[in-house]
């Protein structure tokens, strides 16, 4: 490679070896994981709040007001039912917006990737801590949105703490998926589309407000693909107390969104730093 392809300051390109598309080992990410972590601190409660605010508004405002008309949904009060799908949708659109726009501005901004690539850290470590970063962002926004549900009573204690597990994998996923968006980015403007097109239907879909089985047959075989819906199927029953119907294949579903999402990200990455 040129080295005027690649540097528009002058400065010396990474060697070519540390643009490989997968971690160097299996701790590395964890530099770039607290780098990211040093510079949230400083705006934490802000961060928090601004996570918090939205999925709470829903969790209350659709709750309280449609719970008086509803009633109970599957055999509890709607805003319990809530609750479930609404933590589920926060980590969703944590992680998402972790990825996309945060990882966007670290990538291609403030060209924040390309100046950590001069140490022994590879491309692959870089997105591995990415990933990494927005599903414990997203992990902290789900566990918060769950701990207020539970401390009013619309989550069973001790067994809704069975699914912050999940809520950790569900994080990975959506981030993993969003980094892939974030690879193909030319510009901010560019999530948008993915936000209105995948995340929105995705939220109407997935059980968060009603129950799946009230879509139509042919609306349920597309929920069946979707991650949130397997991750509101696992986290919904642990807060409510209840047993969990085909954990193992939800389970699958998210491992393969996270691991899959990882894996294309990374690889588009390469070919993108390496232009």
């Amino acid at each position: 490679m040129d080295a005027r392809t690649y540097e528009p300051h002058g400065e010396t390109p990474p060697k070519q070896e540390t643009f490989a598309a997968f971690p160097a080992n299996a701790v590395n990410w964890i530099a770039v994981w607290r780098r990211n972590y040093l510079v949230w601190r400083k705006l934490a409660i802000a961060s928090m709040f601004g996570n918090l605010a939205d999925p709470m508004i829903y969790l209350f405002g659709l709750g309280f007001g449609l719970g008086l008309m509803v009633g109970h949904v599957d055999g509890v009060s709607y805003i319990a039912f809530l609750a479930a799908g609404t933590v589920a949708s926060s980590v969703m659109m944590s992680a998402s917006f972790e990825s996309m726009y945060s990882g966007f501005s670290r990538m291609h901004v403030q060209r924040t990737w390309e100046a950590i690539m001069h140490t022994p850290l590879t491309l692959g470590d870089i997105v591995l801590g990415e990933v990494m970063w927005a599903g414990s962002k997203s992990m902290l926004s789900g566990a918060a949105i769950m701990l207020v549900a539970g401390s009013l009573g619309y989550a069973s204690f001790p067994s809704m703490l069975l699914a912050l597990p999940v809520i950790v994998l569900t994080g990975l996923a959506f981030a993993s998926v969003a980094m892939v968006v974030t690879a193909l980015a030319p510009s901010y403007d560019f999530f948008m589309f993915y936000q209105t097109l995948v995340l929105t239907p995705m939220l109407l879909l997935s059980g968060v407000f009603f129950p799946v089985s009230q879509l139509p047959a042919a609306a349920r075989v597309v929920t069946e693909l979707l991650p949130l819906a397997h991750a509101v199927d696992l986290i919904r029953p642990a807060m409510l107390g209840r047993p969990v119907d085909g954990a193992v294949l939800h389970v699958a579903v998210l491992v393969v969104y996270a691991v899959g999402g990882f894996v294309v990200s990374a690889v588009l990455f390469r070919r993108r730093m390496m232009k």
